[in-house]
């Protein structure tokens, strides 16, 4: 759909034009830039068709093999593509249909032990990949419809606590499912090993190439990313998509207008499980084997950070949330590069909140001056007080201006880290000069906290680096990056 103004009207483009059906959503379209060259720049980039931004994405995503050798930078970038099917599965039933479901990594798992029953030596059953695959779809989507169906007249914390619900009686099912009935179906906690890989065109898709992740699966994740986001988009522009989002702003009225609200939801939840069913096929081919532990809640939590990130509603966004986080959570699993994206989002959260104004010059300033200042006292006193610092590079550097003890008492982390928490919470109680005062020693026992106490826990720390990104942004940003602007009557 063109946003260009229709012949006779006197509306400027870009602007609402009344009775064409995107009307809403153009006219509280978020814009980034108001004036000046990055505001034209910014309306000439959103004239490219999606289309193209598409086939852009696809190229520059199936030039990374060639250009980046390590088998490990590959699986990411494939698991990122994964998180991005899943991302897209998930925006159809929260940022689609408005339904809080928190039982879509089940789907997920259905799909990938329905593929490992079908294609795999535990029942000596070995269909081929272009029929099994399909077939795993169409069951996703009916286990969804079956959980759509007594949760079609629920809503808000109701339909969450029953998908919750589903989530654990599928886990539940999966880890016992080794005596159910007296057959041994899921294999327990050993899950279903030597899975069979793709059968294409006559031959297997290998996993490994002489011990190196084989990109041929990275290749054939990205073509069915393709296929499925060019399938939700006309989903989405269709009237089901429009009902959808008329649900999702309003169920009541929505229904008021002859809407089928009921089966509305049954299709969202359909349509989201297929997806997720999917996934979970490829998920499997590649791993060669399947287990409960796969799928467990802190997956849902990532999947849903990714959604909320990117946009709840919005295809691109969900899918840049995906490249965001995926990668993100990798970079944190090392200390040292996790301290550096650390820095990287406390000085972003910085630039985003004050622009490039005399505020953010004050308070970093004074922050840096409160770091040099504790750390001369504190050497000054004891030296064993900054004996743990770490030695080169930018480790070194933050090191001259945190102080980091060779030995850490211990009451001294839950105490900073109750206090960093009762900090933030007093910050957003406060305004003007005393929040720019508060907010130098804030930053700084943030950092202290960061040195001392969750490098220290490096799993944790992944989590809550995350979580510091989704608040920053939500602040900022309440609609996502790319996320649509709700419409709200007052």
């Amino acid at each position: 759909m063109s946003d260009s103004t229709p012949t006779g009207s006197s509306t400027p483009a870009g602007g609402p034009a009344v009775g064409q059906d995107e009307w809403v959503a153009r006219h509280a379209a978020a814009r980034v830039f108001k004036s000046g060259p990055l505001a034209s720049a910014e309306d000439r980039l959103r004239q490219v068709p999606w289309w193209a931004w598409l086939v852009l994405f696809l190229a520059l995503f199936s030039l990374l093999p060639l250009v980046e050798s390590s088998g490990y930078v590959r699986r990411v970038a494939f698991d990122t593509v994964l998180y991005m099917l899943l991302a897209l599965g998930l925006n159809i039933v929260v940022g689609w249909g408005g339904l809080l479901d928190l039982g879509y990594v089940a789907f997920y798992g259905v799909g990938a032990y329905a593929y490992a029953i079908l294609d795999s030596p535990k029942f000596g059953i070995h269909l081929p990949s272009l029929l099994v695959v399909p077939l795993v779809v169409i069951i996703g989507a009916i286990v969804g419809l079956l959980l759509g169906l007594p949760s079609r007249r629920l809503t808000g914390d109701y339909l969450a606590i029953v998908t919750l619900f589903f989530l654990q009686l599928f886990q539940t099912l999966t880890t016992n499912g080794d005596s159910a009935f007296g057959h041994n179906i899921t294999g327990g906690p050993n899950g279903i090993l030597n899975v069979d890989p793709f059968h294409v065109l006559g031959h297997d898709l290998a996993v490994q190439h002489q011990g190196v992740f084989a990109v041929a699966y990275l290749y054939v994740a990205l073509g069915i990313f393709a296929l499925v986001y060019i399938a939700l988009r006309f989903v989405n522009r269709s009237r089901t998509g429009r009902a959808w989002r008329s649900l999702r702003e309003d169920p009541l009225a929505a229904e008021a207008m002859g809407m089928p609200v009921s089966w509305l939801k049954l299709m969202s939840f359909s349509f989201g499980a297929a997806v997720a069913a999917l996934t979970g096929t490829v998920f499997a081919a590649l791993n060669a084997s399947v287990f409960p532990l796969s799928f467990y809640f802190v997956l849902l939590i990532i999947i849903y950070t990714m959604v909320i990130l990117g946009g709840s509603g919005s295809q691109p966004g969900v899918v840049l949330g995906a490249i965001v986080v995926s990668p993100a959570l990798e970079l944190l699993r090392e200390p040292s590069k996790g301290r550096l994206l650390f820095y990287i989002v406390l000085i972003g959260g910085l630039l985003l909140m004050f622009r490039f104004s005399r505020r953010l010059g004050l308070v970093a300033g004074a922050t840096f001056v409160l770091g040099l200042v504790l750390h001369v006292l504190a050497s000054a006193h004891d030296h064993r007080w900054v004996a743990g610092e770490h030695a080169g590079g930018f480790a070194g550097v933050v090191g001259h201006w945190v102080v980091v003890p060779s030995h850490l008492a211990s009451w001294i982390a839950p105490t900073t880290y109750i206090g960093l928490i009762a900090a933030v919470l007093l910050l957003t109680l406060v305004s003007g000069w005393l929040r720019l005062v508060l907010l130098v020693p804030t930053l700084y026992l943030a950092a202290f906290v960061w040195e001392n106490v969750m490098l220290a826990k490096p799993e944790p720390a992944r989590y809550i680096i995350l979580g510091l990104i989704l608040i920053s942004l939500m602040v900022l940003r309440p609609n996502g990056l790319l996320g649509e602007r709700r419409v709200e009557i007052v």
